[in-house]
């Protein structure tokens, strides 16, 4: 009976992220888009800001996408004004931000709400009540590792650089995974 619990457990849990592949988005220059084409690829969400002290983590994000990015790994990038106004810019000035001052190469998406009651369904099923890791985002760079399935596996907070060893041992385990 409790092995009979836990997959059904199981079957539901993946049913539910399953769907983040469906989640209408739009990319930075306005084209709607999901997470389809990224099917059967190691992601990491970050949500992003121009102006915040955290923005120099745009360099190690950079650096983690070229490492991985041949072995099925793609960071994307979804900018977001929700915390100190710290993303004032239009998608046009993030996007020339992003590429002259980082050369980001990664996916950048249309500026979103992380948390409150504009939040993005996107971050609804990343940090709701009933989502993969329940709690607002903390600010800027919060990040959100997502195996080849669709399924969330870890949250990383705002501090926590790109390059920080627990973050890319996550990278790493998730790609190994058949």
């Amino acid at each position: 009976m409790k092995r009979l619990a836990l997959l059904l457990f199981a079957l539901m849990s993946s049913l539910s992220f399953a769907g983040l592949y469906d989640i209408p988005l739009k990319d930075i220059d306005g084209k709607e888009v999901t997470l389809k084409s990224y099917e059967g690829k190691v992601l990491l969400v970050v949500n992003v800001a121009s102006k915040c002290g955290l923005t120099p983590q745009y360099q190690a994000l950079q650096a983690l996408q070229e490492k991985y990015a041949d072995k099925g790994f793609t960071i994307l990038a979804f900018p977001s004004n929700d915390f100190g106004a710290q993303e004032p810019g239009t998608n046009l000035e993030i996007k020339e931000f992003c590429s002259t001052k980082y050369k980001v190469s990664f996916p950048l998406f249309d500026k979103v709400h992380v948390k409150g009651e504009d939040q993005h369904k996107l971050y609804k099923e990343l940090t709701g009540k009933d989502g993969a890791f329940p709690g607002d985002v903390k600010w800027n760079f919060g990040k959100f590792l997502i195996g080849k399935d669709g399924k969330p596996l870890a949250r990383f907070e705002p501090g926590t650089t790109p390059d920080d060893a627990a973050l890319v041992k996550a990278v790493e385990d998730a790609l190994a995974k058949k």
